[in-house]
């Protein structure tokens, strides 16, 4: 029997058998169905599934246009179904199948962490593939895909001190919780600020080339810089030594005192290095901030990342200091004076803390 010419003949594809689902295999479709940021492959492939769950054969092209998606699309994951749940959740990949068996990957992530070669401090690709029989790209490919990095070794300082935790209560609570009508001045000193003069002239940045200076240089003399980091306003009191004793640190102690309005107590957060001590050692200082109603507040042995000043001395470095030459020590210190300057100008300025805490975090 001929069709009518007006009428379209629809191709037909092969007859579809009817999906029915068992209630526990639809309660996982319908809970992976749902997935709301996570698995969204796998929460399509469930939909598809639903969507062709029931006593009737629900038109494959019909799913398609149901759920937005290509008709061959949705005829792949119906057909998936058959070998179960898993056929969902494992598509079939192309390409070869893995040649290193997992026993071999454990084995070299073992002795990388455990072991150390006979005549070597630390594994090395090649060492590591003459012992585990794989190739040495293998081996640098396993490294990376466990981030493991033979060759680096970092270093680290437990503090000690007996009183770690009362000491850190207190410089915390200086900064969080400052007293009523006190300035809390973070004070420490940067020493050995060397003055270099390269032996010959710096080469410019060039496109594709960066900046280049010679490895050899004349040194002109030493600077130590005292600084005090108001944690309140952001601003700096500094000072410039040729030394870093105790006379200078008094120095130093009663420019803060002249530089502070009158009428505030002062609170000093300074680390353990013997000039600062108040024993007996060290009088002078202990004398003074006594006499002048100072109190000073210790971080713990080996917790200069507790003094904030120690971020503005990385700024100094970063913006005054690195990659500059100096004929003499004086010249050096100018342009860290004008540094200062230029910082307590524009203290207030956020974008400077924030300059300031990525060159510290640098």
């Amino acid at each position: 029997m001929s069709s009518s010419p007006d009428v379209p003949v629809r191709r037909r594809g092969p007859a579809l058998e009817p999906l029915l689902l068992s209630d526990d295999d639809r309660a996982v479709m319908t809970r992976w169905a749902r997935r709301a940021t996570s698995a969204q492959a796998l929460a399509l492939r469930a939909r598809i599934v639903l969507a062709c769950d029931g006593p009737g054969v629900p038109s494959i092209v019909g799913v398609a246009r149901e759920l937005g998606i290509a008709a061959d699309t949705a005829r792949k994951w119906r057909r998936l179904l058959a070998e179960g749940l898993d056929g969902l959740a494992n598509e079939p990949r192309p390409g070869r199948p893995p040649t290193i068996a997992v026993d071999e990957v454990e084995a070299v992530v073992v002795a990388t962490l455990e072991e150390i070669p006979k005549n070597a401090t630390h594994w090395s690709r090649s060492s590591m593939a003459a012992r585990s029989g794989l190739s040495k790209s293998t081996v640098g490919r396993i490294w990376r895909k466990f981030q493991l990095k033979p060759h680096l070794a970092d270093t680290f300082k437990l503090s000690t001190d007996p009183l770690f935790v009362e000491k850190v209560h207190d410089v915390v609570g200086l900064y969080f919780d400052p007293p009523e009508g006190a300035v809390v001045l973070s004070v420490d000193e940067k020493s050995q600020v060397q003055a270099l003069n390269r032996s010959q002239p710096v080469l410019p940045m060039m496109p594709g080339m960066p900046e280049r200076r010679t490895h050899d240089y004349v040194r002109n003399g030493l600077t130590t810089l005292f600084a005090a980091f108001d944690t309140s306003s952001g601003k700096v009191i500094t000072s410039l030594h040729r030394r870093h004793r105790a006379a200078e640190f008094r120095k130093f102690l009663v420019k803060i005192d002249q530089e502070v309005p009158e009428g505030l107590d002062i609170h000093l957060i300074c680390d353990n290095f013997s000039p600062h001590l108040t024993t007996k050692k060290c009088q002078r200082v202990g004398t003074w901030a006594a006499a002048n109603n100072v109190e000073i507040a210790y971080t713990p042995t080996n917790s200069s990342w507790l003094n904030r000043i120690e971020a503005q001395f990385t700024a100094l470095r970063y913006f005054t200091l690195d990659g500059t030459d100096h004929a003499s020590h004086k010249e050096q210190g100018s342009m860290i004076r004008r540094y200062i300057i230029w910082r307590n100008r524009h203290a207030d300025d956020q974008r400077l803390r924030a300059v300031v805490d990525r060159a510290n975090a640098a």
